[in-house]
């Protein structure tokens, strides 16, 4: 019997598939309120023995998080770790998981499975083993059976092995369209997504199209500058844009929250400028104390463009 524990509310789509899964498989699905894990809070009986920091319930499930969920849960302690590690394999999607994030789970050894699909895949089409996560593995997860994965280039002419360009999905469970139009294209649907495949035929995804900033004429993905942030250990969380600018087009800004035992805004830039081209380098600086996600752990693009906003006000007078 497949078992599965879902901390999400129950109108999310993520917990309505969760709860189509449970129940195609004669499963168990145990959905937690929002209010779970705050302290002082009244909770049912059942539930309340479930998220106790010591109980043994959690071995028979599956726990799904977003990045945020497993951050905040990660922050509660020596016994909420204890807890996390009693389940059989924490499913973490929704959004990309940061350097630092993983490298806690691993460290206290969780049995993180990290996912990749979205709403118009009924979910996950790719998942790391959690095997292989704890091995050191982070980039690149196996495409599940029911799914064709297609790498392709701007003019959807499929790529090889080993070369960048977008994701294309075929699946026996994709969407029929978005309201009042089907879905038509041969049953291949293009994401906004960019990544590689290896000679495995596993998937790593590196980007997104949307998020391409073109500056200087230079195509520019800000997923590798952050990573390259991130990798630093000066920053715990970093998000880089572009800001319009009259003679480039586009300039990079780079969004940072700093390890306070080790951050340096020079030391950080020499870092960088060791690693990336000077066309890759972000020319204008933000330090917040955190960067404003969402509960699924997405940027909250309208209040970082508020504190973008305040910070060149602040700076230009």
């Amino acid at each position: 019997m497949i078992h599965s524990c879902c901390w999400l509310p129950l109108y999310h789509v993520s917990g309505l598939m969760q709860f189509m899964r449970s129940l195609l498989t004669g499963g168990q699905l145990l959905l937690l309120p929002k209010q779970a894990f705050a302290r002082d809070t009244s909770l049912d009986p059942k539930v309340a023995a479930f998220v106790d920091p010591t109980s043994l319930l959690p071995q028979a499930y599956f726990f799904s998080l977003v990045p945020t969920q497993l951050q905040r849960l990660l922050q509660q302690g020596d016994q909420r770790l204890l807890w996390l590690a009693r389940f059989r394999t924490l499913l973490v999607g929704g959004a990309p998981a940061w350097p630092t994030l993983l490298k806690a789970a691993r460290r206290h050894h969780l049995q993180l499975a990290l996912t990749y699909g979205m709403t118009e895949t009924a979910s996950q089409v790719t998942t790391l083993d959690p095997e292989a996560f704890l091995q050191g593995q982070t980039d690149f997860m196996q495409v599940l059976p029911h799914v064709q994965i297609i790498i392709a280039d701007e003019d959807h002419q499929p790529l090889p092995p080993g070369d960048i360009g977008q994701v294309g999905i075929q699946s026996a469970a994709l969407f029929k369209g978005y309201y009042p139009q089907r879905f038509t294209e041969n049953g291949l649907f293009w994401t906004d997504d960019l990544g590689g495949m290896n000679d495995g035929g596993d998937l790593a995804i590196v980007g997104r199209l949307s998020r391409k900033i073109i500056s200087g004429g230079e195509n520019i993905y800000p997923e590798e500058i952050e990573n390259a942030l991130l990798n630093t250990g000066m920053v715990g969380d970093a998000y880089v844009l572009g800001l319009p600018h009259t003679e480039w087009g586009e300039s990079l800004a780079a969004v940072v929250v700093p390890e306070p035992a080790s951050f340096s805004l020079r030391g950080l830039q020499a870092v960088l400028k060791e690693h990336l081209s000077s066309f890759k380098q972000p020319q204008e600086w933000i330090v917040l104390p955190q960067l404003p996600r969402s509960l699924q752990g997405k940027i909250d693009k309208s209040r970082l463009q508020s504190a973008i906003q305040a910070h060149l006000q602040a700076k230009n007078g």
